[in-house]
């Protein structure tokens, strides 16, 4: 048995298409505020995600916690991350979107301020997984509410706002929350940003859009109905070898250029920082110019699938370069990777919309973000190897510039046509035809 893919008689959606919203999607204006909220809540997102590995060594002597502990603590968000990823994409296909990313915010917002006044190993563990539960239905809910709400000709510009406030969330967290607990300690810096985030929470129930009273959620195809496109196999493979990049950057990059480059740690923030601004201008570009070649008329896959070349391509080279960089060359080709990388990553979420539409795109992001996060196991962990036993990161640079060379081919090849599914469900008249022997 195998599901049909019914032949589109479209692309894309026309500027004029209400996609079940009170908005007018001819004017991206009305959007603005909603999209902001969204660029906000992901900024905030990677700050609380980062915020204890930047406490860690303050935290790991105050509380006496050991070496092996404090590794398990960093990974532990993952492991709730990445499982709920599998799951989150059902509920929120079939309940209120907009609520479902206030419960997951309103819970990794209490998460992080509860860490501040814990004692011992062992609550700090069950914060960490309680984050990583919160934190699981961002993108999948972007994903839903941007298929929704935004046609395909400006979804580049709101996607590459949302990467972009991804990447700064780093620079944030680092300069920031880095300078606070310099200053006042950990404690008061967990608590503090956990309970000022909560002010984003009215402030989305207040501009959060609404979908008329006729949803998408009606007829949402089941994951096994997911799992029988190649389209979507090919979306998990790009994630997954674009998130290995990701992964290397976030945790390895302040260790390369301490240990590699012989920068201090003033400089090494320094860097780092512009390494990610750089990085968030290109995401934020890409999505604008994409944008702008789909209004004058460019089919919008070939304006994504160049964006995936030209950044992975762009990427891998930077990493190449920086494989056997030294002081005088080294921030050039860092430079360079950054460009790559914002580019690559500002149209990765937009594939996904496209094709799963606003009936999938939170069931289909979730099932995709969940297999992209595996790099997150895989990824630091071999670099860790790697570095241990050739003292040096040029292997792994080289690794991970390969990585992002086939990044930009599953994007580019294995995708297909980028228009969106046909799903045939069981409340559809054309069921009979969707399933053959």
């Amino acid at each position: 048995m195998r599901l049909i893919k019914l032949p589109s008689h479209k692309t894309q959606p026309t500027a004029g298409e209400g996609n079940n919203s009170h908005m007018d999607l001819r004017k991206f204006g009305p959007f603005a505020l909603p999209l902001l909220l969204l660029v906000v809540s992901v900024l905030i997102n990677y700050v609380d995600r980062g915020n204890l590995s930047i406490a860690a060594p303050l935290l790991k002597g105050e509380l006496g916690i050991s070496a092996s502990q404090l590794g398990i603590l960093l990974s532990a968000f993952f492991w709730t991350y990445t499982v709920m990823q599998f799951v989150c994409g059902l509920f929120i296909d079939r309940f209120d979107v907009n609520r479902v990313l206030a419960s997951g915010y309103l819970l990794w917002s209490l998460a992080t301020a509860v860490t501040g006044v814990v004692n011992g190993f062992a609550m700090l563990l069950a914060m960490r997984l309680l984050l990583g539960i919160g934190e699981s239905v961002a993108f999948p809910c972007y994903s839903k509410i941007l298929a929704r709400h935004v046609p395909e000709h400006s979804r580049g510009f709101a996607n590459g706002a949302i990467v972009a406030g991804m990447k700064c969330g780093p620079v944030v967290g680092t300069l920031g929350a880095g300078i606070l607990m310099a200053k006042y300690g950990w404690r008061p810096v967990f608590v503090g940003v956990g309970l000022l985030s909560l002010v984003w929470l009215p402030a989305w129930v207040r501009a959060m859009p609404r979908a008329a009273a006729s949803t998408d959620t009606e007829g949402c195809p089941r994951v096994s109905h997911i799992f029988r496109q190649r389209s979507f196999w090919a979306t998990a493979a790009g994630g997954f070898f674009l998130a290995y990049p990701l992964y290397f950057m976030v945790t390895w990059l302040p260790f390369y250029l301490v240990h590699e480059q012989q920068l201090s740690m003033d400089d090494m923030v320094n860097k780092a920082a512009l390494y990610y601004a750089i990085d968030a201008a290109a995401a934020f570009a890409t999505g604008w110019i994409t944008d702008f070649y789909i209004r004058r008329g460019l089919a919008a896959g070939i304006a994504r699938k160049s964006a995936m070349a030209l950044g992975w391509t762009t990427a891998a080279i930077g990493f190449l370069g920086c494989s056997s960089a030294g002081p005088q060359s080294y921030l050039t080709w860092l430079m360079i990777t950054g460009v790559g990388c914002g580019i690559g990553n500002s149209g990765i979420w937009a594939f996904s919309q496209t094709l799963a539409g606003p009936q999938a795109a939170g069931r289909w992001v979730g099932l995709q973000n969940g297999f992209a996060n595996l790099a997150g196991v895989v990824g630091p962990a071999l670099t860790g190897f790697i570095v241990d036993w050739t003292g040096h990161f040029q292997i792994a640079l080289a690794i991970t510039a390969g990585v992002c060379l086939l990044s930009g081919i599953s994007w580019v090849f294995l995708v297909g046509r980028l228009e969106p599914v046909t799903w045939i469900t069981s409340r559809d008249p054309l069921l009979v035809a969707a399933e053959i022997p």
